[in-house]
Order: C-alpha cells, then structure tokens, then sequence
C-alpha cells in the first residue's frame, strides 16, 4: 500500500477506533462508510491480523487493533507536527520562546534583552535560575546550559568553553592580605556555591579543598559574585562572570595559575529537522553573539 494511502487508512482506523463507528469515520475523514471499511480491510491484509471484530450493528477493536492504535496515534502525531514545522518554515518569526538561562549578570541577561529588541514580534519567555530543567518534559524551546550535552533527544550548539578563577575585591584583599597558596585559604572567608540539585559543594579544585572553611554558601552563583564585590570573602567564579569585574578594577584575581580547569556552555533543543523560525533565528543570534563574547575573552586572557 502506497505510504500516503497507508495514512489515510490509519486516520480513518484512529477515528473508527475512537468512534466505535465506519459511520461516525467516515464522516470525520470525508469517506462513505464503505470506503472506510475497505481501506481498514486493506490495513488488515498488509498486517495480517484482524484489527476489529464486525457485527451487523457495531464493531469492537481487537487486541491486535489496540496495539496498533497506539502506533498509529504516534506516526500520525509526527506527521502533522513536521507539517506544521514545514508550513512555518517560511513564516516571520513569531510567538512565545520559553528559555531556560543560569543566572548570570553580565553575560546572558543583556543578551536576551538584546533578543528581544532584534526580534519585538517575539515573546521571550525566561525561566532563570542555575536548576537543571528538563527540557522536552517542562515544554521548554531552548536552555543554554554549562557542561557537556547527555540528551540524545535534544540538538545542540556549543557557545564556547572558559576558565574559572578565584577572586576578592580589593578591599577585602586588603584587610587580609593574598593567600599565596591553597593551605592560606584556611584562615580566609569562602565564599560557595551549594548544587541545588544534590545539595552537596562545588569542588574547589585544590588538595586542601575538603578542610577548607565555609562562610556563605548559594546555590546559584549570582549572589556569589555580588557577595565577593561587596568584599565578603573568597568566590571561585567563571571567567566570562568575573573578566569585566577584574578588568576594571573591581575584583582581584587571587592564586593565578592554580586551576587549569575549563568549562564549556552550549545551546539545546528539542530535536526536529524543521525548527520554527522563532527558535532558528534564537539559536543563531545566541551563538553568533556569544562566540563573540568569548573570543574577546580568550584574547584577554591571553595577552595577560
């Protein structure tokens, strides 16, 4: 059976299934009750099994038929949702984008602000805080999120990847000097980041990190960055949160060369092969302005 005249079947099977009626199908899909009956029979011979039991006055699904409904709800549900993927494909881009971004001030906020004035005729919806969203299952369109992509269900673009480094305000560097190496942090204040997720501390990547002191912990690393400006201790921060910080004189880079460790962000998904003009234009705007921001970013730290 040709694959176009397979999904008509299927349609008026799904409609006969839910209507307990060739009829009532019929009249759905615009077909007598007979071509109805025909094109399910021609179902039933390609799968050689009986998917109703027919009477005079009703007809009943078989268990056979059952298991079919359920794949023939799922197929007919992809091929109306790549229709509409293909029939939006050249329309302006439009409607609500729900994003999920961590919190973080200097980079990504006035970037979606910037979105928002590039593309008026779409509303940014944004869920912003440093919790692991999942995507398909809470409805989001896209999540910028650090660390490697996990989800085979989701495509994905890398941003760019970043340093991290450990820093004071000057004032705090002050009045309680530099520490020259990991065991001088035991009579400094930290400042740590709390993983919402687990509850357990982000690893300071240091041989004393286990005896090191705690003096207010966050779970987002927002409040981190501002505790730290306002001189409350020591935060182990991201370079692209602390780079316009340091670079102007606000903070102070503490134990240069101690970590090496490198991060990575990237964009995701949900999988299609026709993204929404909404979500193309998202993606495109978001990589090309934040590769930007990180190649200013290694070229800073390379001419230090």
């Amino acid at each position: 059976m040709a694959m176009i005249e397979s999904l008509g079947a299927m349609r008026a099977f799904v409609h006969a299934a839910d209507k307990r009626s060739f009829k009532a199908a019929g009249q759905t899909v615009g077909l007598t009750p007979s071509a109805v009956g025909k094109a399910i029979q021609k179902l039933e011979e390609q799968l050689s099994v009986r998917l109703f039991h027919r009477s005079t006055r009703s007809i009943t699904i078989t268990d056979e038929g059952l298991l079919f409904l359920d794949r023939c709800r799922r197929i007919l549900g992809e091929v109306e949702a790549a229709q509409a993927e293909l029939g939006n494909a050249g329309a302006a881009p439009a409607g609500r984008l729900k994003v999920s971004v961590p919190v973080e001030p200097t980079l990504l906020l006035p970037l979606m602000s910037e979105f928002t004035v590039a593309y008026p005729q779409i509303e940014l919806e944004l869920d912003i805080s440093d919790r692991f969203v999942e995507v398909i299952d809470e409805g989001f369109d896209a999540v910028i999120r650090s660390g490697e992509p996990k989800d085979s269900r989701l495509s994905h673009r890398s941003l760019g990847s970043f340093g991290w480094h450990f820093v004071a305000s000057p004032a705090y560097v002050e009045a309680n000097g530099k520490p020259r190496d990991a065991s001088d942090l035991h009579r400094h204040r930290c400042l740590r980041h709390r993983y919402p997720e687990t509850g357990r501390l982000m690893r300071w990547p240091l041989d004393a990190d286990t005896e090191l002191p705690v003096t207010i912990t966050a779970n987002m690393m927002s409040p981190l960055l501002d505790l730290a400006l306002r001189g409350r201790g020591i935060a182990y921060l991201p370079s692209f949160a602390v780079r316009r910080a340091i670079g102007e004189g606000h903070l102070v880079e503490l134990l240069a060369g101690q970590s090496q460790e490198r991060g990575s962000i990237s964009l995701l998904w949900p999988a299609s092969k026709y993204p929404l003009p909404k979500l193309r234009v998202f993606v495109d705007f978001v990589a090309a302005r934040i590769a930007s921001e990180f190649t200013a970013l290694i070229l800073t730290a390379k001419s230090k």
